[in-house]
């Protein structure tokens, strides 16, 4: 998603447009698999609500982050910075629900901010690379996190609400906070651009990316711990690095010591994972 999403902000960077077509489209994509599994698992839409309210953090605020971020920063160190969020995950249970402190933890989260600073300190970054940009990031995974908790938590109070159901809740809630924003004078900072509906298309392989893997995603939530998860998610730092280094290389530059940031990033979210 994001090295698609990044692909579209070359072509045209509406942060508004882009954010509410690839939502919009993923959203499509979680109805079409509510739809699918409704015959064997209904859809229960009167206890969704709790999961349009999780959608209002993530995809909606952290969505408008994570498209200011990507066409900031680029695609490859965006996805790293996703890479913080078991850090993220494990501070939430540490403060808030007082959870042990293990040396394995702590291995992993060094492990982790290694590679941030690494990141942040990087000397041959693409000249377009604004660090707002990875600002904006961190605070999109830090949402993701706080979403990623909610979910299991209401996954794991039995609600009768299927994965696919829940998913589409979420996104629903996310795509109607995003068209409330894109809709403003702030946003657009005037009014649209004319041929808006066409201006959609180089959006969607990004929104229809998006809309599976919040499926798959949601799916995961209502079966493993945030714990098994979060990390397993994490690896997209490693794919998008090597996806913008292959569809992007002209633009992003990756090099031998991004490649390596991001290998501490998620050696340091599989011991957090492995060891919560």
């Amino acid at each position: 998603m994001s090295v698609a999403l990044r692909m579209a902000l070359e072509r045209d960077p509406d942060v508004a447009l882009g954010t509410l077509a690839t939502a919009a489209t993923a959203l499509g994509v979680a109805l079409i698999a509510a739809a699918a599994e409704e015959p064997t698992r209904g859809l229960h839409l009167g206890a969704a609500w709790p999961f349009v309210l999780a959608g209002l953090l993530s995809p909606g605020a952290a969505q408008i982050l994570v498209t200011f971020a990507i066409r900031d920063a680029g695609s490859s160190r965006v996805s790293m910075v996703f890479g913080l969020a078991p850090l993220v995950s494990v501070t939430i249970a540490l403060v808030f629900l007082g959870e042990p402190a293990r040396v394995p933890l702590l291995i992993g989260a060094v492990l982790v901010v290694a590679g941030g600073v690494m990141l942040a300190r990087e000397r041959g970054r693409p000249a377009h690379l604004n660090r707002i940009g990875l600002v904006y990031a961190f605070a999109g995974a830090t949402l993701f996190a706080i979403r990623d908790n909610l979910v299991r938590h209401f996954a794991v109070d039995r609600t009768a609400v299927p994965p696919a159901a829940a998913a589409a809740a979420a996104l629903l809630g996310g795509t109607l906070l995003i068209a409330l924003w894109a809709g403003s004078g702030a946003a657009r900072g005037g009014g649209a651009r004319p041929g808006i509906n066409r201006r959609w298309l180089p959006f969607v392989p990004a929104g229809l990316l998006f809309g599976g893997s919040y499926v798959a995603l949601f799916e995961a939530y209502f079966r493993g711990r945030v714990t098994v998860v979060a990390p397993l998610v994490a690896i997209e730092s490693l794919a998008g690095v090597a996806l913008s280094a292959l569809l992007l290389s002209k633009s992003e530059l990756v090099g031998k010591k991004l490649v390596l940031c991001a290998a501490l990033i998620v050696a340091g979210g599989a011991l957090i994972g492995a060891f919560r």
